[in-house]
């Protein structure tokens, strides 16, 4: 149960709501747009990153009237260890700082990657059910996300990799000095080696656990971490002091961790790769995002404390396959929280599980 006392104030359609008594299973059940997805998305906020729905911190605080400034928004949630409160996580703005994202743990400032030091957080949204036919960028910030649960630093050393990028394209634009362009690309280097290791380690690990996965009902997908350049901090420092004239030319960098991407494809009945992801069915894309997020699952849950987040996910699958989805979920560790319009589709767990009605953005237990 890591997650437990959690409140939300002026959040989205939320102006004060507060869940308790959570359990391994939590249930949020109500009508189209009554804030049961706004509920997932603040405690997606508990970690770092821009939530679920990576939205502008401005379209995250409640309005009275769409002419109204956004109000300062607070989500709280007490880490529940062995039954005993390990931490008060927090994350807020301020009215003098709308566009400022801030976090406490046990009241005191810190970083938002300080969040996955604590407990390790993954999501399934429809959103995703395009994450193959999408842009390589979403690819990597699905596998930056879940590596958190490998390595917590993860995330500043992607911070970093961003801004020593920015940097260097602001350099070349302006012709600056080679021995500004190596100092800034030696940062570069360190920063994007550090990436492209922990998600090659993530992306092998996955593939671990995916092997150990029965491949019914839902689809064995195969993984491939293809870097997009030299992954040694030498390596990939060499490419881009070489590179400087084509990057300048083109206005980015074109060869590093920035450029990485995750191949996946179907598997073959004897084991090896088949169709890629991109081409196959919406249902067979749909089974195999599933079986990764059921192996990070497996994975997270063996480090930090973790939550997995399931916005409408039973309501797509047939009854076999909803089945073996919550029979996975009630074996592993992860405290698990779902979505959904009508209870019936939860029938099987719900004698089990923390059930909540979600109606205008106010939360009352059922």
């Amino acid at each position: 149960m890591p997650l437990a006392r959690i409140t939300l104030q002026d959040f989205r359609n939320h102006a004060r709501s507060e869940l308790v008594d959570t359990a391994h299973f939590n249930l949020l059940v109500g009508p189209n747009g009554a804030g049961k997805t706004n509920v997932l998305e603040a405690l997606s906020l508990l970690a770092p990153g821009r939530g679920l729905r990576r939205a502008p911190l401005a379209e995250l605080a409640r309005r009275e009237t769409p002419q109204d400034p956004p109000r300062p928004f607070a989500i709280g949630a007490s880490l529940v260890e062995q039954g005993q409160v390990s931490a008060r996580l927090g994350t807020y703005t301020r009215a003098e700082q709308p566009g400022r994202r801030l976090v406490r743990i046990n009241g005191a400032e810190a970083s938002a990657g300080a969040l996955s030091e604590w407990q390790a957080m993954s999501w399934l949204t429809p959103a995703m059910d395009g994450l193959f036919t999408d842009s390589a960028g979403a690819r990597r910030r699905f596998v930056d996300r879940m590596a958190l649960a490998i390595e917590p630093a993860h995330a500043r050393a992607v911070s970093q990799l961003e801004g020593a990028l920015r940097e260097r394209n602001r350099l070349l634009e302006e012709g600056r000095e080679p021995r500004w362009l190596d100092a800034v690309e030696a940062q570069l280097a360190e920063a994007g080696a550090r990436v492209a290791e922990v998600r090659a380690r993530l992306v092998a690990l996955l593939g671990e656990e995916l092997s150990a996965l029965p491949p019914e009902p839902f689809a064995r997908p195969i993984l491939a971490y293809r870097p997009g350049g030299p992954t040694t901090p030498d390596g990939l420092a060499a490419s881009l002091a070489k590179g400087r004239a084509r990057d300048r030319a083109a206005g980015r960098a074109l060869a590093g961790p920035h450029r990485d991407e995750l191949d996946v494809a179907m598997m073959r009945a004897d084991g090896s790769p088949g169709q890629p992801a991109a081409s196959c069915s919406t249902g067979e894309q749909k089974a195999m995002l599933i079986a990764i997020t059921l192996a990070h699952g497996i994975l997270a849950a063996s480090g930090r404390p973790s939550v997995l987040l399931l916005d409408e996910v039973a309501a797509h699958l047939d009854p076999v396959r909803r089945a073996e989805l919550f029979r996975r979920l009630a074996a592993g560790r992860a405290q698990v929280w779902m979505t959904g319009t009508e209870l019936a589709p939860f029938s099987e767990i719900a004698s089990e599980a923390a059930v909540w009605r979600v109606a205008g953005g106010m939360v009352e237990p059922l």
